[in-house]
């Protein structure tokens, strides 16, 4: 029974897959993940803490440029621009105030206080005038013309402080002041007009909808989001390759690019920045940043969302190559079975450039060549089997 059993081995063919050797262009990539981001991006905030009034927008929406967004209530918007437009005011009289030496009223007292000065140095001018007459004529004591001339002099003096205090009532850091003053309350009014401004927001752009976080009368805080647009046809992808491998980037490589969401849609680009340093991403990873434009962004893919991409580093055109289950390595060693008749026959091979689907055979092989792939059962492949090619 044994002999008969060997007798019929001899003569039985394991049924196996094959190829030929072929010329093909292999390509190899890397392959790492990403996310999108858009280049022409606008978040729109909340000027103020209030109420969200109207949402004019829905989601995937595409808006024109200027066109409305969200608005908000714009109640404390006005309440804090009036404030604002009343400081400024203020703070404007105020320094002219000071430019001009006073109030109108201050003005016109100062004026006239003056003005009776200069009265008084005119009547007592006259009157120390007749008393050196008198004098003269012996009418007069010279106690009554020094008198005279004493009152004279007094009341020139009471000119001249009444002069000096109209010129100097503001004094030249007081002026200073008052103009630093009127630039914090143009500050203030400038914010408070760009904080009304915003209780209308609109698109700067051109766009899509992508976000709207909010609901009509929702309260929020000042700085929060309430919509987000962008051009989803001007998108690039910040991918992020482990250490080791960006040493084979390059800017203009071209990129294919995945999307699980639309797991039968790819898209194309070519990076345009290489990394320019390593930093520590997910806690783990030591990566490089690379920048990846979408060249053909159809509005499909969206802003944040994370994707795949993978760059073909290497392309060798028309090269000979077998499926990489053709290959049987061992140690350093490299060979495949050719077909020949109906034997295999084990042939050493040299190979150059490889991905996951295919390997380059740079020598053992000649164009056309029948290469098993496997058995069709689980039995081994070995040197001089006979076989027959599955159909």
């Amino acid at each position: 029974m044994a002999l008969v059993f060997y007798i019929r081995s001899q003569h039985s063919l394991v049924e196996v897959t094959a190829a030929r050797a072929e010329p093909q262009t292999l390509t190899q990539t890397k392959s790492t993940n990403g996310r999108v981001e858009p280049l022409e991006n606008f978040d729109g905030h909340a000027p103020l803490p209030g109420v969200v009034a109207k949402v004019y927008v829905h989601l995937g929406q595409e808006v024109p440029i200027g066109g409305a967004l969200v608005r908000m209530d714009d109640t404390d918007a006005r309440k804090e621009l009036a404030t604002a437009e009343a400081s400024l005011a203020s703070s404007r009289l105020a320094l002219q105030t000071a430019e001009q030496g006073g109030t109108a009223a201050e003005r016109v007292a100062s004026t006239a206080d003056i003005d009776a000065a200069k009265a008084q140095v005119q009547q007592d001018t006259r009157s120390f005038a007749a008393l050196e007459k008198l004098q003269a004529q012996g009418a007069a004591s010279a106690n009554e013309v020094a008198q005279a001339q004493h009152q004279l002099t007094a009341a020139q003096a009471k000119v001249n402080e009444l002069q000096a205090a109209k010129g100097a009532r503001y004094s030249a850091d007081d002026l200073r002041a008052q103009k630093a003053m009127v630039a914090q309350a143009q500050a203030g009014m400038d914010a408070a007009q760009s904080a009304y401004a915003g209780v209308d927001i609109h698109a700067p752009f051109a766009g899509t909808v992508y976000a709207i976080p909010v609901t009509p009368y929702q309260f929020v805080q000042g700085g929060e989001t309430l919509v987000q647009v962008a051009n989803l046809k001007k998108l690039q992808i910040r991918a992020y390759f482990d250490e080791p491998e960006i040493g084979q980037l390059k800017v203009g490589q071209p990129v294919s690019i995945a999307w699980q969401a639309k797991p039968t849609e790819f898209w194309h680009g070519h990076i345009v920045e290489v990394p320019t340093t390593i930093i520590t991403y997910g806690g783990t990873r030591n990566v490089g940043e690379c920048l990846i434009s979408v060249d053909d962004a159809d509005g499909v893919l969206l802003p944040n969302t994370n994707v795949t991409v993978s760059v073909m580093e290497v392309q060798h055109e028309n090269v000979l190559s077998l499926p990489r289950e053709a290959l049987q390595t061992k140690g350093l060693s490299n060979s495949v079975f050719r077909i020949v008749g109906d034997r295999l026959v084990k042939t050493p091979v040299t190979v150059g450039l490889s991905n996951n689907e295919r390997f380059e055979i740079t020598g053992g092989l000649n164009k056309g060549d029948l290469v098993a792939l496997g058995a069709v059962t689980e039995e081994e492949l070995t040197d001089g089997l006979r076989v027959k090619v599955h159909r």
